[in-house]
């Protein structure tokens, strides 16, 4: 069996190396290049310019100088740097800023720093913390993707949080069953599933393409099984910005048994700005999806405040469009 951490340090990390793999060249840009073996295969048997390559390629126009460098304020004055409370009763949590891949439309992109915090000192301060926020009863694993912990250091985050009698749910937003799915191991749903009794334990795997849900993929999330599962969805440019793609993949996910939960408007990030669209099109994309697909197989449609005050519904602007009348309920 692979062991996942080994994959991990064989990813690509240079263009110098993709383009020997490739044999191809691509420009040189100021974000770093992280690439699995594994993604780097599916890339290379449907093109560089396919759904997978576009989204995890050096692209040139990574150099022009549009967007922000934090479009969601994230980097906002908070109580605690990798923790945020932002809505009343549940909060982020980034216990690292590792991720299995560089996704080229990454709103953290210009902040990420592969690095993991010291998990002491930083209990020490959330502990003081929560202790005076009990409304507090969801903690949401993010990053970074928190799946890229060892399962020994998850599991001391687990046992942390277990402490707090109010708090009954735990949510990990993650990229790692799409990207790298010989981290779901054993050890892994072992660890997982004797916070079952505990915690409500909701697993968000990001994917953005139906491309993505390959045969091991699948396995992965099977091994999953156990535990709630829902997904999120970037909204992008020239990758998935049709009905069609967005009908299929969230059909698939439908299959797996995950719930489709978020659809992303993409965010202005520096570096990221040709994966934009419009609202407006976002919003006819949308619509078009709602005469498609059950409304319980429908993700929301948010986007992400500049001014860190979190997500709103996309959808409360349907009047942008001059043919509401038709909506399909």
């Amino acid at each position: 069996m692979t062991n996942w951490q080994d994959e991990l340090r064989q990813s690509f990390k240079s263009i110098d190396e993709l383009e020997t793999f490739f044999q191809t060249t691509f420009p040189k840009t100021s974000q770093p290049v992280f690439l699995p073996t594994r993604l780097a295969n599916e890339i290379k048997k449907h093109g560089i310019n396919s759904p997978l390559g576009k989204q995890f390629l050096p692209h040139h126009d990574e150099n022009k100088n549009l967007g922000f460098l934090d479009p969601i304020g994230d980097l906002k004055p908070g109580p605690l740097p990798y923790f945020i409370h932002r809505y009343e009763n549940r909060a982020l949590f980034f216990p690292t800023t590792v991720c299995p891949v560089q996704c080229r439309y990454c709103f953290r992109k210009n902040n990420l720093h592969n690095k993991e915090l010291n998990l002491n000192a930083s209990f020490e301060k959330i502990d003081r913390y929560i202790e005076k926020h009990t409304e507090i009863n969801e903690i949401i694993f993010s990053g970074g993707d928190p799946f890229i912990l060892s399962t020994e250091k998850l599991k001391a985050c687990l046992d942390f949080f277990s402490c707090y009698q109010p708090i009954k749910f735990i949510r990990f937003h993650t990229r790692v069953p799409s990207i790298l799915p010989s981290r779901i191991d054993d050890e892994l749903c072992e660890m997982l599933n004797t916070f079952k009794n505990r915690f409500h334990l909701t697993i968000v795997i990001h994917t953005n393409h139906s491309d993505e849900l390959t045969d091991d993929v699948i396995h992965g999330i099977e091994k999953l099984s156990p535990f709630n599962f829902l997904s999120q969805t970037v909204l992008l440019k020239n990758v998935n910005d049709h009905e069609e793609a967005l009908e299929k993949l969230f059909k698939t996910l439908n299959h797996l048994h995950i719930r489709p939960y978020y659809l992303h408007h993409p965010d202005p990030v520096k570096g990221g700005m040709h994966f934009y669209l419009s609202e407006e099109k976002g919003l006819k994309i949308y619509q078009n999806l709602r005469k498609k697909l059950s409304g319980w197989m429908l993700p929301q449609y948010v986007i992400d405040s500049p001014e860190a005050s979190g997500k709103q519904l996309v959808t409360n602007n349907f009047n942008k469009l001059d043919n509401t009348s038709s909506l399909n309920y």
